[in-house]
């Protein structure tokens, strides 16, 4: 096989809500680079689409069902990836899920749904592969957060604090595991034109929009592209030397 754009050629991949989005496009850029890819999503029709596009791209790939709140699912879903494709060399963690609601506006059966998605879900993934790559002497681990997690969002609490639980997770796990060839770094992407900004948007639709748009600098939003090149990058041999980074694809939302 070619050795990819990126350095991550020969390896095998598993992308989390891999189904749509972010993690779509981040699939497909693994794949560009030459990795066999797990695409695992709650919707398996969506993953055995985004699979074709992956072998269509000239490399492996599977379509997995993978609920990131079901220890017994994540682990069904890592056991067929190794089984198939071999063990998990890079681990993105794209899965994620909200609603804008205000703090007040909220009851614990939310906090617990937004909380097992976007935060148990990377320590349920990173379990299932942390071991092995620190056996094999290697491993990428890419987990998306948020700018919300960076500077906060009204009407995000509960997603925000998730998603910076995430960062200081991924920093803790970058620290056990460096001596070990294992790198974990965090991409934390803005505004981005994704179905769930379109869900989460609703009937406020494009006045939502355009306050985001006006609240980057660039003056728009992102696209999944653009972060699955981050991602993309911190999955390579390049950036062997980087992690326990954050790093924001926002268009200059945030600057510290």
């Amino acid at each position: 096989m070619a050795d990819g754009a990126h350095g991550v050629s020969r390896r095998t991949a598993l992308v989390t809500g891999g189904g749509g989005g972010i993690g779509r496009a981040v699939a497909l850029a693994l794949a560009q680079a030459g990795c066999a890819v797990a695409v695992g999503d709650l919707r398996e029709d969506t993953a055995a689409q985004v699979a074709g596009e992956v072998e269509a791209a000239g490399t492996r790939a599977l379509a997995l069902a993978l609920d990131v709140t079901d220890s017994a699912s994540v682990k069904r879903a890592f056991s067929a990836a190794e089984a198939e494709l071999g063990p998990t060399d890079v681990l993105v963690n794209c899965a994620g899920w909200d609603e804008f609601r205000a703090f007040v506006d909220t009851d614990e059966s939310f906090w617990r749904r937004v909380i097992a998605i976007n935060y148990e879900g990377v320590l349920r993934t990173t379990q299932a592969v942390l071991g092995g790559m620190a056996e094999r002497g290697g491993g990428r681990i890419v987990n998306i957060s948020s700018d919300a997690a960076r500077v906060g969002s009204a009407q995000e609490s509960i997603y925000a604090g998730a998603k910076a639980g995430v960062i200081a997770f991924t920093k803790t796990i970058a620290r056990e595991v460096a001596r070990r060839g294992v790198t974990a770094n965090v991409v934390c992407p803005g505004p981005t034109d994704t179905p769930l900004l379109t869900a989460l948007a609703g009937e406020q639709g494009q006045r939502l929009v355009a306050a985001l748009e006006r609240a980057v600098p660039m003056r728009r939003l992102g696209r999944p592209e653009e972060v699955a090149a981050a991602v993309a990058f911190l999955a390579s041999e390049e950036a062997s030397y980087i992690t326990g980074q954050t790093l924001s694809v926002s268009g200059g939302l945030t600057m510290a």
